[in-house]
């Protein structure tokens, strides 16, 4: 007996305008602060050993309460969940706008990241359930993308504007009319289909068992960082890490209403496009991380120059999110998106591991630029649909919280990761032409030629490990096209119960 498919929302077009501007508002959180950080260092006094905290904060209370967050979006419903979100991300950037001490602005940013991680998995999973025909949500997934793999340039371009002619305090400020703008349009237009929620009992020991291991991980990279990868705090907490994680897993096999239902990771197309977001990601940071370093540092841009430099890549994402894998993806499998799109991104980060002290721009780091613009965005959109392919209404807000845990993971990871990777270059570097350093200027040349070769180590390790999110999405992705009949990825819906599956790709 065929499905009866609902009637779309006349008005989903105009919610998915304010569902993309909290995602946004989320995604260039991650990377506004970064270049105001100097600025408020020095302004409320924060230690260097402390500073790396203003994004440590946020960093673990995010990734460690994603999957939190998106089990509250499947208690309350993803609306409610939402507009909470919203609210309280926005007094959150209150609070932190007007800090007058190093407590204060941490205590904001930790307060950001909780509802973050309410405010990211809600968003996604509202878009899954909103747009349900396969050529619109193509559509409404490409712009999604487009907005969560550019909004980091965004945040580098708003963060350098504002500390350069404004305050650093107005990298918080910029989210309150965005998330009043964004509370109201939601309140307005943003209809959520009946019969989405899963009223279960919260899995208290997976919440406490996932929150506390999420956190050890994220912490145990950053501590790697800052203390070496051999630290016995580094240790403990990949140990605990491990030990925890394991134990989750465990006990959501076992309990009746698990936090995070294994069927939501155990389908290959959605384990695939974790893996390969969470390794794409490592990539990503990996070259904001470099670049940013490189082109205030060493070729001595501004904070707005340095901002600016990155929109070609932002113009490229877009490109190939809205007019190549929005259009292909209706036509090709996602694994044909995804991979060649990995692969592009990882050959533009191949032609920056070329910089010198003396790169021009031009011919030197935006080619780079545009290539993994374009290869992230022609992979990001396919990923981001096929997230939540297939899966339960009831595990909508679960399965989004997925995707942004992958990404958020992934970064701390690349972040503490390919920045160790680095001072060891440096350290090498030096050592092996100590001799070259005959006088204070020619010291000063060696210096700054370690720091280049650096960037270059870091972003060469990033090369590889973008290759392996593409091979990840060759191998793993295997669901059909959409509209393509009983694919794999069809076949997959349907075992695990089509009739309260949310028709995403194939009616």
């Amino acid at each position: 007996m065929p499905e009866t498919t609902p009637l779309p929302d006349p008005r989903r077009w105009k919610a998915l305008v304010f569902i993309a501007l909290a995602q946004l508002m989320v995604v260039l959180d991650a990377t506004i602060v970064n270049i105001a950080l100097p600025s408020a260092q020095a302004d409320l006094g924060i230690s260097d050993g402390n500073r790396q905290w203003v994004i440590t904060a946020y960093a673990l209370a995010f990734g460690g309460l994603l999957l939190f967050g998106g089990r509250i979006a499947d208690l309350w419903g993803r609306k409610r969940a939402f507009i909470t979100g919203l609210i309280g991300f926005a007094v959150a950037s209150a609070f932190g706008g007007i800090a007058v001490n190093t407590v204060m602005l941490l205590s904001a940013r930790a307060l950001q990241g909780v509802f973050g991680a309410l405010l990211a998995p809600a968003a996604l999973s509202l878009l899954a359930v909103t747009f349900s025909e396969a050529k619109e949500r193509a559509k409404a997934f490409g712009i999604f993308g487009a907005i969560a793999g550019g909004g980091g340039a965004v945040g580098l371009l708003l963060g350098g504007v504002f500390t350069e002619y404004l305050n650093w305090r107005w990298t918080f400020f910029v989210n309150i009319p965005i998330a009043v703008i964004a509370v109201v349009g939601a309140t307005a237009v943003v209809r959520e289909p009946a019969g989405g929620r899963n009223p279960a009992k919260l899995d208290v020991p997976g919440v406490i068992l996932a929150t506390l291991g999420l956190v050890s991980l994220v912490y145990g990279f950053t501590r790697a960082e800052s203390d070496g990868w051999t630290a016995g705090l580094t240790l403990g907490l990949f140990v605990a890490a491990a030990v925890l994680l394991v134990a989750f897993v465990v006990v959501e096999s076992k309990v009746a209403s698990p936090l995070l239902p294994l069927r939501v990771v155990a389908d290959r197309n959605r384990g695939g496009v974790y893996a390969a977001l969470g390794l794409a990601s490592i990539g990503m940071f990996g070259l904001f991380l470099f670049l940013v370093f490189y082109l205030q540092g060493v070729k001595h841009y501004s904070p707005v120059s340095n901002g600016l430099a990155f929109l070609p890549m932002m113009a490229a994402m877009i490109t190939g999110s809205t007019q190549i894998g929005a259009r292909l993806m209706m036509r090709v499998p996602a694994r044909w998106l995804m991979f060649p799109g990995f692969l592009l991104a990882a050959v533009g980060q191949l032609l920056l591991t070329r910089i010198d002290v003396d790169t021009p721009y031009t011919t030197g780091i935006l080619p780079g630029l545009l290539l993994m613009g374009l290869g992230m965005g022609t992979a990001f959109m396919p990923a981001m649909s096929l997230a939540t392919h297939g899966v339960q209404a009831r595990d909508a807000g679960v399965a989004s919280a997925m995707v942004n845990t992958s990404q958020q993971v992934g970064g701390a990871i690349g972040t503490a990761l390919l920045n160790t990777i680095a001072a060891s270059a440096v350290t090498d570097y030096l050592k092996s032409h100590a001799s070259e350093a005959t006088s204070p200027q020619a010291a000063k040349l060696v210096g700054l030629n370690a720091t280049v070769h650096s960037f270059q180590t870091g972003i060469a390790w990033a090369v590889g490990i973008l290759t392996l999110a593409s091979l990840v999405s060759l191998v793993f992705v295997n669901a059909g096209r959409p509209g393509g009949g009983a694919g794999a990825g069809a076949q997959g819906a349907k075992a695990e119960g089509a009739e309260d599956a949310i028709p995403v790709m194939a009616h």
